[in-house]
């Protein structure tokens, strides 16, 4: 996605294994693409692993499984394109070949999308298989912005009213609102920002932390220098029309983002995949993709430095 492309969004890619959770996937692009005049690119890719050896009273498949899986996906991506074509929406289905994550990413990438939508459980219903951990890959790997989607994301995004905004002081945290309001477009108009900083205490400190009601003095001025760091932030985006609220943590990146995002009821977790150190997935690198796993509330993400 270019610089010039930042002010308008034309492609949504959506991912779909057919399950519950990808038609709400589903769902939630043709909502998006309807306020953008946009088209759909639905993907679904058929990875043929081989059987693990088992007993005797293994069923033998037929020759042709393969074939017959394939015909079963274009019918049912068939079926799906007629319910988002009677909303008005121009969508087109592609059935790809291979492990799921590379195939959205390299979809995604030919066609240029602005965003992809995946969900994150699939059929199988084993922890976060398919759907799952495709999703983390995703968002791990895409170029573009990522929205997931989960079981429990049954309220539509007509209006989102509290977005909670994790940051590291890097300039993630202005790109990824940014890129929120042309996404959401109006939706957000208005909205509440938690603006988040999470900050880990060393080992060899944190067990200081047990001892009384005083915390330590460590723990005090990390917390004041990253409301001083987050002010100026917080004030741009208070004269864009957002009303801000900073916080500060001491815990697992991670964990504190899951458990704020359900115990404030936020309609949606906006963070970027890439922190200031460029060590690959160190901080919000491999938080986004365990709250991606945890949350229960739309997650957008966004890798800064190859948009």
């Amino acid at each position: 996605m270019t610089e010039r492309d930042l002010g308008r969004v034309r492609t949504i890619l959506v991912a779909t294994d057919f399950s519950e959770t990808a038609k709400l996937a589903l769902e939630r692009a043709s909502e998006l693409a309807l306020d953008h005049s946009a088209r759909i690119v639905l993907v679904n890719s058929l990875a043929f692993e081989p059987l693990p050896i088992a007993g005797p009273e293994l069923m033998v498949l037929p020759q042709d499984f393969d074939e017959q899986l394939r015909q079963a996906s274009l019918r049912a991506l068939d079926s799906l394109v007629a319910n988002v074509v009677r909303q008005g929406i121009e969508i087109e289905a592609q059935l790809e070949s291979g492990p799921a994550a590379a195939a959205v990413v390299g979809a995604a990438e030919r066609s240029e999308a602005d965003l992809i939508v995946v969900g994150t459980r699939g059929n199988s219903g084993f922890k976060h298989l398919l759907l799952g951990s495709v999703a983390e890959l995703v968002v791990r790997d895409a170029r573009c912005p990522v929205l997931t989607v989960h079981p429990s994301d049954t309220t539509s995004l007509d209006r989102i009213s509290c977005v909670l905004l994790p940051t590291d002081f890097s300039d993630d945290a202005a790109h990824v609102v940014e890129r929120l309001a042309v996404l959401f477009a109006g939706r957000v108009s208005g909205a509440e920002l938690k603006l988040l900083y999470v900050y880990q205490l060393p080992v060899m400190v944190a067990p200081l932390s047990g001892f009384g009601s005083e915390m330590p003095v460590l723990a005090e001025d990390a917390l004041k220098m990253a409301r001083e760091a987050l002010d100026p932030l917080a004030e741009k985006l208070r004269e864009a029309g957002f009303a801000v609220e900073v916080l500060g943590r001491e815990g697992d990146p991670a964990g504190v983002i899951t458990e704020l995002a359900s115990s404030l009821r936020v309609d949606l977790v906006a963070m970027g995949t890439r922190g200031f150190s460029g060590l690959k997935r160190v901080l919000l690198g491999s938080a986004a993709q365990r709250v991606v796993q945890h949350a229960r509330c739309p997650v957008l993400t966004l890798r800064r430095g190859d948009a």
